[in-house]
């Protein structure tokens, strides 16, 4: 791909899957509002969010982002499935190019099946990381219920991906539904008797802790299976005490991370915006501004991420 650091391969490390069956998870409490059929209702709910709501067949939106990712240059991206029980979605993309993506899928590891899952979408279905969200499904990082799905992971040498700090679903928001999550448990500090004792995993940490950016920084400093993933806009700043630039939270981080330890990633979910190339100008700007060499911005960029899944393609 054509980036300031000349033609460097994108490995996108964060974009979602938001599959037919995630908007049909959304419309369900509310399909009254919308019209008196699935058809008319799932439609309707798509012109009102101003989106392109995919089709069934997840392999028809697996071929969408294909032609997104070559318009872009883009040449990998993983895929999350971003929806509970919503894994043989992304693993049909998976399967459909799998020289493009990369399989994560949701999980809620409180769920007494939750071990099991994991294995399963790591095992059978072929995808590579988990994703957790301690806040949306209220449980702590470090809660010993945890214990058999960080092993799941740990068997396979699977990425963790754990939310933590703000979180926000905007579809959720404009279509008035409720969003129980709870802060409490969204401190990345919980993730440090995780990371100590599972060595051997691999933790992505998205959006720079998303607003608990000491903490981050704490946790980086002693656990160096500890990645940052860069994407979305990083609007989290603003409620810093002293709010950050995004030139300023790349530059700590890559003091306290190195770029061996920094994911890029955009955050891109839906159509028609598609893959958010407006996310990659502003961090790749970033990065020149800082004096990043040719090979640590192309680490960033998508080596470190191949290089932590064994990834060849």
């Amino acid at each position: 791909m054509n980036t300031p650091f000349g033609d460097v391969p994108v490995f996108d490390a964060h974009a979602h899957f938001f599959s037919h069956r995630f908007f049909q998870g959304l419309i369900e409490p509310i399909r009254d509002r919308f019209g008196n059929t699935d058809d008319v209702a799932y439609d309707t709910m798509g012109e009102f969010l101003g989106l392109e709501l995919p089709k069934p067949d997840p392999k028809e939106l697996a071929a969408r982002w294909v032609q997104e990712m070559d318009r872009h240059g883009v040449e990998r991206t993983v895929l999350i499935a971003s929806a509970l029980g919503d894994e043989e979605s992304v693993a049909a993309a998976v399967h459909a190019h799998p020289k493009r993506f990369t399989g994560y899928f949701m999980l809620d590891p409180t769920k007494p099946d939750a071990a099991a899952r994991a294995r399963r979408g790591l095992g059978v279905l072929g995808l590579r990381g988990l994703a957790l969200f301690p806040a949306m499904h209220h449980f702590s990082a470090a809660d010993e219920r945890l214990t058999p799905v960080y092993r799941a992971a740990a068997d396979v040498g699977a990425m963790v991906f754990v939310h933590f700090g703000l979180l926000r679903v905007a579809i959720r928001e404009r279509l008035g539904l409720p969003s129980p999550f709870d802060l409490r448990y969204s401190n990345p500090i919980d993730l440090h008797p995780v990371a100590v004792r599972f060595p051997e995993l691999h933790f992505q940490i998205p959006h720079f802790g998303c607003g608990f950016y000491r903490e981050i920084l704490m946790l980086g400093e002693l656990c160096p299976n500890v990645f940052l993933d860069t994407s979305s806009s990083n609007a989290w700043a603003k409620v810093m005490p002293n709010p950050l630039t995004l030139r300023g939270v790349f530059e700590r981080s890559l003091q306290v991370y190195g770029p061996k330890r920094l994911l890029f990633g955009t955050d891109s979910t839906a159509f028609p915006r598609g893959w958010r190339a407006d996310i990659f100008d502003e961090q790749t700007r970033v990065m020149k501004d800082l004096g990043l060499s040719r090979d640590d911005a192309a680490a960033v960029l998508g080596g470190n991420l191949s290089r932590l899944l064994a990834d060849v393609g």
